[in-house]
């Protein structure tokens, strides 16, 4: 079974700034609600995304932990990075990851300590401390990976919450799911929202060759997000999304969101490697081109 983690997650969710973008740039004289449907698409869009980044996090040090990784690795020198070979772009040079116990048994720990802020090698401001609870090897069946953050930040984004996966792999295809319970995304202005949501990854294509380049992914799922002013954002895939490794962009399935009264939804296609997407709402539709 490969598990190719950095190329398996999928941030589906950052289409929707392009589609409110493109309604907006249709209509200057847009009411007040489709001003806060284009900013709430926008905002949760970029949360999800660095959700999605907690989640290569976990699986990458989950990649490190199969290959034999014990101890501590300091991020300021090259002392057992290699054993962490999928977790180097995550870190940077004043991160420290401690893992415990510091033997082959499990359940284990890792702990990232990004200390007061440091710029990764994936170019990503962090800074706080991300811990990882196993409690197997991830590679294995029925594993789980459980990720809280204590004062944990990326780039501009205060996270908070629990995020789950449990590897649900079977016959030698990789299959996950991630779950985020009691989620909280802040701004340094002070905007804020909650979040809950469930997702399933599947590898549709490629399992069964060495290369990543073959691999291709599936997604399906659906998360609510609310603010504190009571504007509530729902996410859900109608169909599954398709994203092969080998393509910049979905290829194929439907994504419906809904912000307050306010409908969307974004047809990728036929599963054509292309930057082109249909986006509906109820009285019509456009092509708009993907980021």
């Amino acid at each position: 079974m490969k598990y190719s983690f950095r190329h398996g997650i999928i941030m589906s969710a950052l289409v929707t700034v392009f589609a409110f973008s493109a309604c907006k740039k249709d209509n200057s004289s847009q009411s007040d609600t489709q001003n806060d449907a284009i900013t709430a698409s926008q905002e949760t869009a970029e949360a999800e995304g660095e959700y999605d980044d907690a989640t290569e996090i976990g699986l990458s040090a989950g990649a490190g932990l199969d290959a034999g990784a014990t101890g501590r690795v300091d991020g300021s020198s090259n002392e057992r990075v290699y054993l962490f070979a999928d977790l180097q772009f995550k870190i940077g040079l004043n991160t420290i990851v401690t893992v415990t116990p510091a033997d082959s048994t499990f359940p284990k720990t890792v702990t990232i300590d990004y200390g007061a802020g440091t710029i990764c090698r994936d170019g990503r401001f962090r800074k706080g401390v991300v811990v990882l609870t196993f409690s197997a090897p991830f590679r294995t069946t029925g594993a789980t990976v459980t990720i809280t953050f204590k004062d944990y930040y990326s780039n501009r984004l205060h996270i908070e919450g629990t995020k789950t996966i449990v590897n649900l792999s079977s016959g030698g295809v990789l299959k996950y799911s991630v779950d985020v319970k009691d989620g909280k995304v802040s701004w340094p202005n002070g905007r804020s929202f909650t979040v809950t949501g469930t997702k399933v990854v599947t590898q549709v294509a490629g399992s069964g060759t060495a290369t990543v380049r073959d691999d291709a992914y599936s997604v399906e799922g659906s998360a609510t997000i609310v603010y504190a002013n009571g504007t509530t954002v729902t996410r859900s895939t109608v169909t599954p999304l398709i994203k092969a490794v080998s393509c910049n962009w979905i290829g194929q399935g439907i994504l419906k969101i809904t912000v307050n009264n306010t409908t969307v939804t974004i047809d990728f296609g036929d599963g054509t490697c292309d930057n082109k997407a249909i986006l509906k709402w109820n009285s019509g539709q456009k092509e708009i081109t993907l980021p």
